[in-house]
């Protein structure tokens, strides 16, 4: 006999749906959503907007008011249990007299990680997690690396023609793809919080890798004054930027990565670059970045792939043919054997005004 009932499945996938709405603007915290139950009707329900902000559970509770007593709260993720920016949401549920709470999934932070299920049991209230649990992950996967690994979650985008060239052979590459591709790229911009690039990218194309709210697509609510620019993060190892680039002229902050006299203590790596796993540490415990998007050209591409660094692919292909003397993808990967080549996980396939997004995470070996 199942645990969980019907019920408790579709209220479950209503705190999923209401903690999709803080994807643009919670980090570096979690999305989560919580809803209320008593006799059977929603009595209150909320969802994180941004750090700092009231958690999930208790916008909920003060929707709920003195209807929270004696209900069921389901929380996608386990109410936290230590003192932060805000009070513990588990010892909130506790005050309010709930009697039962159902989370879809442990807390993978080390501060909560258990505590606040056993804080809430504890106190004599009823607790189950499991509910839709991968589900709930998905609402977190940058979130939840960072708290496990200690590196921020990595999503490299990359845009190229059928034929697989990203530019043509004098370097022209705007634009690859469509007006639609370029503003589906403005919803992931705005879900990161760093975008990272290098100076050569940033020169050739003058951009500024910010979010523009007028750009983004239609069905994202997210009002302009509420826009989040993300930490820009360039690779600059030879300090080729320049204040009159478009970089500098937009809102937002920017954090330049070089050999030395660097914003990050970045450690040479053996071929004498950038150490890009120390710089994601970096960017992970100095900047508190859960998610880092990658706009940039093949080698840093071909170097993050080499690194083990990315998550997931995010692949832009325009229907048009630009020819091998064009410029590829990754670049030289220096591969002899056809079982060392790269292999990746097609997890999406969809369409963008004439172009195609190919979402894929790489099956990395060992």
């Amino acid at each position: 006999m199942s645990l969980f009932t019907q019920f408790d499945y579709l209220m479950m996938t209503r705190a999923i749906a209401l903690a999709k709405k803080g994807i643009y603007t919670t980090a570096p915290n979690p999305n989560v959503g919580c809803v209320i139950v008593r006799d059977g009707q929603i009595v209150g329900e909320g969802f994180h907007l941004r750090a700092g902000d009231a958690h999930a559970e208790v916008n909920a509770l003060r929707m709920a008011g003195d209807q929270a007593r004696n209900a069921t709260a389901y929380v996608t993720l386990e109410p936290c249990s230590h003192y932060g920016r805000t009070p513990p949401c588990a010892a909130g549920l506790i005050q309010s007299g709930v009697k039962k709470v159902i989370c879809a999934m442990q807390d993978p932070n080390p501060e909560v990680a258990g505590r606040g299920i056993r804080m809430i049991r504890e106190a004599g209230i009823e607790i189950h997690s499991g509910l839709l649990a991968q589900e709930a992950a998905l609402l977190n996967p940058a979130f939840i690396k960072k708290m496990t690994t200690g590196l921020p979650w990595v999503q490299l985008k990359m845009a190229a023609s059928l034929d697989g060239q990203t530019a043509l052979s004098n370097g022209q590459s705007q634009w690859i793809t469509s007006p639609q591709a370029r503003s589906d790229v403005q919803r992931y911009r705005a879900m990161a919080g760093a975008i990272l690039s290098t100076s050569q990218t940033v020169i050739t194309d003058n951009a500024s890798l910010t979010v523009r709210a007028r750009e983004l697509p239609e069905s994202v609510s997210y009002p302009a004054e509420s826009v989040r620019q993300p930490l820009r993060v360039i690779l600059d190892q030879h300090h080729r930027l320049h204040a009159g680039l478009n970089l500098y002229r937009t809102g937002g902050q920017v954090l330049t990565v070089g050999l030395k006299d660097s914003d990050v203590n970045v450690l040479l790596s053996d071929h004498g670059g950038l150490d890009l796993t120390q710089t994601m540490k970096e960017l992970a415990e100095r900047y508190q970045v859960n998610h880092v998007w990658v706009e940039a050209g093949a080698s840093l591409a071909g170097s993050l792939l080499k690194s083990r660094l990315v998550d997931e692919l995010i692949l832009y292909i325009a229907p048009k043919i630009m020819g091998s003397d064009g410029h590829g993808l990754f670049g030289s990967l220096g591969l002899e054997r056809m079982e060392d080549v790269p292999k990746f996980d097609i997890k999406d396939v969809s369409s963008v005004g004439p172009d195609i997004r190919i979402t894929a995470v790489p099956e990395y070996k060992g």
